[in-house]
């Protein structure tokens, strides 16, 4: 085992540009100003707190989510190799850094406030963020032979900025302030029992922050804490098989890999086999950016063009609000405010592929199909009022093996392997209550379902929260189905 600074024969940079966004997902919320409600609880994803601290607060969830805040982290992949195979690791997170500001008083000695204005420029106290990364390489023989361990250790430090007023005079200072952060890698692999040669990689990362008090707050804990934390891995004589889609062969072995709050897909491009991308946000195999992104809006989960579109409705003092907030936030604030038109075009969709009808798609309201007549089209266009009355969600049905499945019905989930979303994967096996039958504008029927294990069922049945699968990822529970099931 060794450190290995270079590592430009892994490939990382094929997934440079994801890897960043998970980095600094949730890192400021749009719109992006410190008084933002969403702006006051920060860092949601790939937390690793103080081991202490965090069980002191409670049973610690050891499930596949990344929200969840733990002091460690596991990921486990397959991995078909040769003998002399080796395996290039980086680890990477965020480490918090403290921006305060102090004004110069006229002895020359300083305050700390909470905000100063200097000139043109403005300043507010925030947290800020470092990116750090480790590489460290093994050779899969060393793996195989007995786990590594490898302590990964970050200290802390302050610099000072001084900050003049219009006149170059000092008019006070920025102060930024980093506490030590201790990691730990712990690297092992083990054979797998499947016909073809296969291994099981184990990657277990962890806070190895020493004595820290247990009423901490939350801030104070998270600034030995890594936040975002991610690991990249490439192989060198061998190829990783994908967990969300593995070969018949490895299915069992694929089951059997415990993966908690991190999940690994593969990365890079699709012909690709050789980088995995282990991330506490659930991604697909292959992930990438949208060529059509211009930057980084640190929020996922909405579309470029709506948060570009409202950063632009900012007022005057948001604006200026954000840019003393942090200077990502004044980047995403230049780069909307300059992008030129076919920029902002662009981000209004792009199509990725086409698809056929399904032939059998839909059933006329309230009937059942079998295959036989032609898919039954809604009687007036999707986009008039009129068209409601052609279906009924709460009382339409679809056939699913030969059963009816309408609202009430009891199913089994089933998400297929290639084109679901990777989060449904962790479903497979459950079951399920059929809360509405869809059929969108394609003539394709989804079904609403609400898990039967959620304790928040009746609250996201309220609000009208499902989730949502075809017809072929469901089977209908034997005697089990029509509305009244549940005594409605």
């Amino acid at each position: 085992m060794g450190m290995d600074a270079s590592v430009t024969a892994a490939g990382f940079e094929a997934a440079q540009a994801v890897a960043d966004a998970v980095l600094y997902e949730g890192y400021l919320l749009y719109p992006y100003r410190r008084s933002s409600g969403k702006n006051q609880v920060r860092w949601q994803f790939g937390v690793l707190t103080p081991r202490d601290w965090t069980l002191a607060r409670g049973p610690v969830d050891c499930s596949v989510a990344g929200s969840a805040e733990s002091w460690w982290q596991r990921t486990e992949c397959l991995l078909e190799a040769e003998d002399g195979a080796t395996l290039h690791c980086r680890v990477r997170f965020l480490q918090v850094q403290r921006r305060s500001v102090e004004e110069r008083l006229p002895g020359g000695a300083h305050r700390p406030v909470d905000a100063l204005t200097a000139g043109s420029r403005s300043e507010l106290g925030f947290d800020e963020a470092v990116p750090r990364e480790f590489d460290l390489t093994f050779s899969l023989e060393e793996l195989l032979a007995e786990e590594r361990h490898v302590p990964l250790r970050i200290s802390g430090g302050e610099e000072t900025e001084p900050l003049p007023d219009d006149r170059e005079r000092p008019a006070g200072r920025v102060l930024r302030t980093r506490w030590p952060v201790a990691v730990s890698l712990t690297a092992s692999a083990a054979p797998c029992d499947t016909p073809a040669r296969l291994f099981r990689l184990r990657l277990h990362v962890e806070n190895a922050a020493g004595a820290f008090p247990l009423e901490a707050t939350r801030d104070e804990a998270l600034r030995v804490s890594p936040i975002a934390c991610h690991t990249l891995v490439a192989v060198r004589d061998g190829a990783f098989l994908s967990l969300l889609d593995p070969p018949g062969w490895a299915e069992d072995a694929a089951q059997t890999c415990a993966n908690v709050h991190t999940f690994p897909v593969l990365a890079g491009g699709e012909d690709r086999r050789d980088l995995v991308l282990s991330s506490p946000i659930l991604l697909y195999d292959h992930p990438r950016v949208a060529p059509e992104s211009p930057g980084d809006l640190h929020d996922a989960t909405e579309i470029d063009e709506i948060l570009s579109l409202r950063t632009l409705t900012l007022t005057d003092a948001e604006k200026r609000e954000a840019r003393a907030t942090d200077a990502r936030a004044a980047a995403i604030l230049d780069r909307v405010e300059g992008m030129p038109a076919e920029v902002m075009s662009r981000l209004h969709g792009a199509v990725r592929s086409l698809r056929p009808v399904p032939a059998t798609a839909a059933a006329p309201p309230g009937g059942e199909r079998d295959g036989s007549e032609p898919p039954f089209r809604p009687s007036a266009p999707w986009w008039e009022p009129g068209a409601d009355a052609s279906v009924s969600p709460e009382t339409d049905s679809v056939v699913v093996a030969g059963t009816p499945v309408s609202k009430g019905s009891r199913v089994r989930l089933r998400p297929r392997r290639h084109g679901t979303d990777p989060q449904d994967m962790f479903l497979e096996g459950r079951t399920a209550v059929v809360e509405a039958v869809l059929l969108d504008v394609d003539g394709a029927h989804h079904l609403a379902v609400t898990l039967e294990d959620d304790p928040a069922a009746d609250v996201n049945r309220w609000y009208g929260r499902f989730r949502y699968f075809s017809p072929d990822e469901v089977e209908p529970l034997p005697g089990e189905g029509g509305p009244g099931e549940r005594g409605e």
